[in-house]
Order: structure tokens, then sequence, then C-alpha cells
């Protein structure tokens, strides 16, 4: 079996200084150092860093465009990859990734630590360990376990564009509120194989168009128009994420619907995401939803945000001049990207 490891970043690449005490990257042989079980296996490893490694937070699409295509041009030569990254913008990046490999028929596996590798009490070794042998475990045909870009952290395998990340001093940081867990690691990995995506018959393609004139409005009570208006009117914008209260609610005002209303007719694709972590948007549920609904709002159902601003992106860059397409393809339910 063959992994390839690509490490972008994040705090699970990181050390300690000795003399000063702060984080640092680390290089690849003082990497390696710390998990020699990464080599004693019969899964052969291979790494490719990112130079230089890269915080996630300064995480840009242009790095999930790099990400992407790490894997795309190595495709026929492993048998599955898991990709170190920073926990801030995981889900950001496993969602992009979850989009941007169409036809994927082999593990793309998300994972990191909330301390570093050469810290004692670290997760950073059993995270790595464990996301490697997700990536490598086959079936019995021979196919792979989860062929399907996936985030596996203190113990469970979450669909990528599923997950949130819920927690900064927890070692359990992450959660898929929506969506079942795909497997759970203790003593053994006992895979949910009814929740797994099955192998796409089909090559592998590789999206690389994203747009990023997309905005993120969350509704507050108070909001002012001006402050709506100043986003929605944002020069190029394309497309918007709306944080909207409950099963997708909105306050009533006459002058909310005129502004949503306005952008929607410019060609502004505009979707209702709701601020809860469970649930789903459930458009005309409530009066107070259905200005939202004549304004031409699209509906979110129960997707992220970190998927719904990662697939927006996608879309409106590989469909520039297909609006009703991106419309269509956004509405895509239940399970958004698969």
């Amino acid at each position: 079996m063959k992994i390839l490891l690509i490490l972008t970043g994040g705090t699970i690449t990181m050390v300690r200084n000795a003399t000063t005490g702060a984080l640092h990257p680390a290089d690849l042989e003082t990497f390696k150092a710390f998990v020699p079980e990464l080599f004693a296996s019969d899964i052969q490893v291979t790494m490719l860093p990112f130079s230089p490694l890269v915080d996630s937070s300064d995480v840009q699409p242009s790095d999930w465009q790099r990400m992407a295509r790490a894997v795309y041009d190595n495709y026929a030569d492993y048998d599955g990859f898991v990709v170190l990254h920073g926990t801030d913008t995981m889900s950001y990046s496993a969602s992009a990734l979850s989009f941007m490999l169409e036809n994927l028929g082999k593990p793309v596996v998300f994972t990191g630590s909330q301390l570093p590798v050469g810290v004692l009490r670290s997760d950073a070794k059993e995270n790595l360990l464990t996301a490697i042998e997700i990536a490598a475990a086959k079936r019995e045909n021979g196919e792979a376990m989860v062929p399907e870009v996936s985030v596996f952290f203190e113990g469970t395998l979450f669909r990528a564009n599923r997950t949130t990340k819920k927690n900064a001093e927890h070692f359990e940081a992450f959660d898929s509120y929506n969506y079942p867990s795909l497997a759970k690691a203790g003593v053994h990995i006992t895979y949910r194989t009814n929740l797994i995506a099955t192998p796409k018959n089909a090559p592998l393609r590789l999206h690389e168009q994203l747009c990023q004139n997309v905005a993120l409005l969350k509704l507050f009570p108070g909001i002012t128009e001006p402050v709506v208006e100043a986003i929605l009117t944002t020069p190029n914008l394309r497309g918007v994420v709306l944080e909207t209260y409950g099963a997708g609610n909105a306050p009533s005002s006459d002058w909310l619907y005129q502004q949503l209303h306005r952008a929607v007719e410019r060609g502004v694709v505009v979707v209702n995401k709701t601020q809860c972590s469970t649930g789903s948007v459930e458009m005309g549920k409530y009066e107070v939803s259905l200005n939202l609904l004549k304004a031409g709002v699209l509906s979110g159902f129960d997707i992220t945000t970190e998927a719904l601003l990662t697939k927006m992106m996608l879309l409106l860059g590989e469909f520039p001049n297909d609006i009703d397409k991106v419309k269509q393809l956004l509405q895509k339910h239940p399970s958004l990207g698969k």
C-alpha cells in the first residue's frame, strides 16, 4: 500500500523552540523523527511538503488548488492520500477538495492536531497514524474503504463537506451535526459502510476554477440597511451566503426584502443558511421567511457554511455565464457535492 502524505502546515507540523518556547514549523527530518512509526509498517508513506508550510489562517483558494492538484497529479501512483492541515480552516479546505475532485475513487483524509507533534501529550501522532491506516484501508473486493474526502480527528471520521470546527480547547475539535460519522476508531476501526460514498466508475476530474467574489452576510437583531446594502452592492459580487435565524427566518422589514430582491435581479446568487449548528432551512415554514422566497433567495437546506461557501466559489468559477446551472447545482440535496 502506498500513501502520499501532503503536509500543508498547521499545529501538527510544528515543534517548540527549546530556548524561547515559541512554536515554529519543523523541517522534514525533525518531523519524521517524531513519528518513526510512519516508516515501520507495511504501508509505504511518501511525504510531499508545501514550501513554505502555511498556517491554516493564511490558507487561500490558491492553496486549495495546490492540494487538489497534488492529489490529481499523483492519483495513479498512490492508494490513498492524507493531508496534514491546521484546524482553523480545515473544514473549508476539506469541503473545497470534496467538490474540486470529481469521481474520486480513493481516500483523501484530512487531519491535524490541537497540540504540536513534539509535545508530550500531543494528539498529533494518533490522528496521523490512524488517518494513514484509513487511507490505506480496502474492502474485501479490493476497493478503497472510504473513497471520498474526509476529516479524521480524535477517533472519529467525518464526511469532509459536513464538518465544522466546534472547539478550540478540547481534542474533539470537529463535528458533523447533520450527517452521521463515517467511522469510529478504538481498538478497531469500525466503518459505517452504508454511509460512505461508493467509488465512481469514471476518470478523476479536477475542477480548479474558483470565484472569490462571494460574501457571508449574517443577520442579527438591529442590523441596519446601510450594512446590508454595503455587502450586497460590493463591486463584482457574484454570490452571498445569507445566515438567517432558526429554520431560515429573517426580519420582515420591507427594506431587507428590497435589498435582497435587487441583488438577485442583478444576478447575485443568494442562498439561505441557518445560523443553527443542527437542522435545516425550511423556506416558507414561517411567515418571516416568505419575503426571502419572494426575493429569489435559495434554500441551503442543511449544508454547512464552509461547504456552501466553497461550493459556491467552485460553481461560480466553473459556470461563470450560466447562473441557472449554478442555482440548480447549489440546490442539490441531501448529500451536497456527492
